[in-house]
């Protein structure tokens, strides 16, 4: 609408130049202006502008003057415009813009509403009559909440709360999806009326849904067929088409026609048991042990009893019958030992001692046992820092560091999350015969947007979660614990609490500010549980075990 707004100047060259043509004289009396045409005929008062002065200034000069004179930057006359012809010009410019708006509104193919401050319909685009099955003339000057349901209508939100939406998922009949977009109108400071255009993206969903049940009879088909495979790929459990998921499967596939020692490193959550187990089926025998010990969940004190297991009458409480240790389960089989990082110092030398020697005794015992077990063994920390700080040494690295196997978090591998949440979805649905009919777009975007800090762990709590809350068959955007855009603004929080404080200039070590960092973000977790260390690990996706670690080394028990 800017050529409704031009410079003084241009209108009368291009406007109302005939104005300009006759002649006429201005008078000033008593710091008033008159407008005469002649000599013959009667003064006139009138208003003086000049040719810069805005549109606004020519509308607001007409307030109490029938006649208003523009001049020149020498205070020369270029003509004057009466009331007559601005009626009539402006009459002109509606038209024109009029014109300009009905065109618009021709060309385009997506639904556009526009609605008054009364909640009239204004506009209705015949995209909006594809889409919602109602004519122009029948909702044109009505009530839209005559033809839709008030809570249903995001445009009655941006009317009244001024809310703006960009594109957003939504369900206005039950048959219905579209993506819309919605902004209100401002004049003058305030809401006079709001538009709304909407796309729609019907048969996207349907094929989504088509997907998600075509996924869920395929899971249900290699269930069925895997209940008459002799045998099977051990890793087929780890899902993901990714290529960085499918080059560390590849690499995995390499040790299997190997015993040797594996140490397999990657964050929490992301799947390291799963791959020791599917190297150890694809390397050992059928019946082959695989026991697993978590070396940050064993009190030091009965680490060795565990590891090695323990005579009758080795020490105060001990079982009378004596115990064999993880070694000695493991005899022909795998050892796994999980959060190695987490082994207590004193141990570390003595496992070394056996992966050396390939023998070892009871706690309170005088025989000596041959160890014949293969290693996996995997950690989610930093060993190269554990070891400058004393704290892991450096010969048992070497020894369990034959073969490393990294396995990528889950957000350097988003393109699987569409995977392994319809696997988990479909798992869970089965489990307890929950059956999934719907599943909206917009759950998926926030699954993806999500940097899932818990990696694979978190999001199959998530897919349990969001079955659980299902009752009618139908996942909801409300059932997800976490919000893509809350959970951005409140890391910067918790980085940043009070962003008027001073800027501090210490350069910290990048363990020093990581553990800080993750000491706020395990404070306000037990904040908001009250303490409840259970339902803490469970929120942050990761064991009790490795939270109790966490706690000690953070110095927060």
């Amino acid at each position: 609408m800017a050529f409704l707004l031009p410079p003084v100047r241009v209108m009368i060259n291009h406007n109302l130049k005939k104005a300009s043509i006759e002649k006429h004289m201005i008078e000033q009396k008593n710091g008033e202006f008159f407008f005469r045409l002649s000599e013959k005929t009667a003064a006139i008062p009138c208003k003086v502008i000049k040719e810069d002065d805005s549109f606004d200034t020519l509308i607001q000069s007409f307030s109490g003057h029938s006649v208003v004179v523009i001049l020149d930057k020498n205070d020369l006359s270029l003509g004057f415009i009466t009331a007559q012809q601005m009626v009539g010009f402006l009459h002109n410019a509606y038209k024109q813009l009029e014109a300009f708006y009905e065109t618009v509104i021709q060309t385009t193919d997506s639904s556009i509403t526009v609605i008054d401050e009364t909640a009239r319909v204004r506009t209705w685009t015949e995209g909006a009559e594809k889409i919602f099955s109602v004519k122009k003339q029948e909702i044109i000057g009505q009530h839209i909440s005559d033809f839709f349901d008030p809570n249903k209508l995001e445009i009655l939100q941006t009317l009244y709360k001024g809310k703006k939406i960009t594109g957003h998922y939504h369900q206005p009949r039950s048959d219905l999806f579209v993506l819309i977009n919605s902004n209100p109108i401002y004049f003058n400071n305030r809401i006079i009326g709001a538009v709304v255009s909407e796309t729609d993206v019907t048969n996207q969903v349907v094929l989504n849904e088509k997907l998600f049940n075509m996924s869920t009879e395929v899971h249900r088909l290699e269930q069925e067929v895997a209940k008459y495979k002799d045998s099977s790929d051990p890793f087929h459990s780890i899902k993901g088409n990714s290529p960085t998921i499918q080059r560390t499967i590849h690499l995995a596939r390499k040790v299997c026609s190997v015993k040797s020692t594996v140490l397999i490193l990657g964050e929490s959550g992301v799947g390291k048991e799963v791959f020791a187990k599917a190297i150890h089926d694809a390397s050992e025998k059928p019946k082959a042990p695989f026991i697993s010990i978590n070396c940050g969940a064993i009190p030091p004190s009965l680490f060795e009893s565990e590891l090695f297991g323990y005579e009758r009458g080795a020490f105060s409480g001990a079982d009378v019958k004596g115990k064999k240790g993880k070694i000695e389960l493991a005899k022909g089989g795998t050892l796994f030992l999980d959060e190695v990082g987490e082994m207590p110092l004193e141990m570390q030398v003595k496992l070394l001692r056996v992966l050396q020697e390939r023998k070892y005794y009871r706690v309170g015992g005088e025989k000596e046992i041959i160890a014949d077990f293969r290693v996996i063994a995997a950690t989610n920390r930093d060993l190269h820092e554990l070891m400058s700080k004393g704290r892991f040494r450096e010969d048992l690295y070497y020894r369990l560091n034959v073969v490393s196997l990294h396995i990528p978090p889950l957000r350097e591998r988003h393109e699987d999350i569409f995977e392994l949440t319809h696997y988990f979805l479909n798992d869970f649905s089965q489990r307890y015969q929950r059956p999934i009919y719907e599943f909206s777009p917009d759950v998926m975007q926030e699954l993806l947007r999500y940097h899932w800090p818990g990696n694979i762990r978190e999001l199959r709590n998530i897919a349990e979660r969001l079955v659980v809350f299902a009752t009618d068959g139908v996942i909801k955007k409300d059932y997800l614990p976490f919000s893509a855009g809350s959970v951005g603004l409140e890391t910067n929080r918790m980085i940043s609490p009070n962003a008027s404080q001073e800027i501090d200039d210490t350069i910290l070590s990048l363990q020093e500010e990581m553990d800080q960092h993750e000491k706020k973000v395990i404070e306000r977790a037990l904040r908001i549980v009250d303490g409840n260390k259970l339902e803490c690990a469970k929120h942050l996706g990761i064991t009790r075990a490795t939270l109790y670690n966490r706690l000690k080394r953070l110095g927060l028990q």
